[in-house]
């Protein structure tokens, strides 16, 4: 049964693997193109005539692939394996390696693979500097390529191990800190309040005289 996604892949969302441990995010790239090569020709038991496509070669066209200069050089010792550098010719170390390039779909997760068999680089190019403009400085790698395999892994589950099903509640309905009852602001007897009022003026203060003393 073959695989499909129900909405098709996107193709900004891609990562960069090569031989050897390497990886890193791209831009962009190139794609992929390759055409066969025919020659015409007729069988000799023909009676009509007609002239059949023979396949002969097969040519795939180079890729190249464009990023941020970030200051990683791990492409560009790839590089030197085929190209002379300041001080020494081409070092021809791992010089062809395979490129994976992969697709992710809305997941994040592996959906298309192309790999890219036996890839040598033949290019590389540095973009201008232009002080008059905010742009971020891009480098390009320039790949020969003599073979392509594309994988199709299948669509993972909707909700991905890594992933927590449902999300905590930040507000419990009855937290720890939380009271059961809530404070008074006035108590009905609290306990620095007298029970009977002080009345301000007694019937016979103890320094009023009695009736009939003078």
């Amino acid at each position: 049964m073959a695989i499909v996604y129900p909405q098709p892949i996107q193709s900004f969302r891609f990562l960069i693997e090569a031989g050897g441990g390497i990886s890193a995010a791209f831009t962009s790239f190139s794609g992929v193109k390759m055409q066969v090569e025919t020659i015409q020709s007729r069988d000799g038991d023909d009676n009509r005539g007609v002239q059949e496509y023979v396949p002969v070669f097969t040519r795939f066209d180079p890729v190249t692939l464009s990023k941020g200069v970030v200051g990683d050089n791990d492409f560009l010792d790839w590089l030197f394996a085929a190209a002379a550098d300041m001080e020494a010719g081409p070092t021809g170390s791992n010089l062809r390696r395979d490129i994976n390039v992969i697709t992710l779909n809305e997941a994040g997760q592996t959906a298309v693979t192309w790999t890219l068999k036996e890839a040598m680089p033949i290019g590389y190019e540095m973009a201008p500097l232009d002080s008059s403009r905010s742009e971020v400085l891009m480098e390009s790698i320039t790949f020969a390529i003599t073979g392509m395999r594309r994988t199709t892994a299948p669509p993972g589950p909707p909700n991905p191990p890594w992933q927590p099903k449902a999300q905590p509640n930040p507000y419990k309905p009855n937290p720890v800190w939380r009271l059961k009852e809530p404070i008074r602001p006035y108590e009905a007897d609290p306990p620095w309040k007298l029970k009977e009022p002080v009345r301000e003026y007694e019937a016979n203060p103890p320094w009023q005289p009695k009736s009939g003393q003078s």
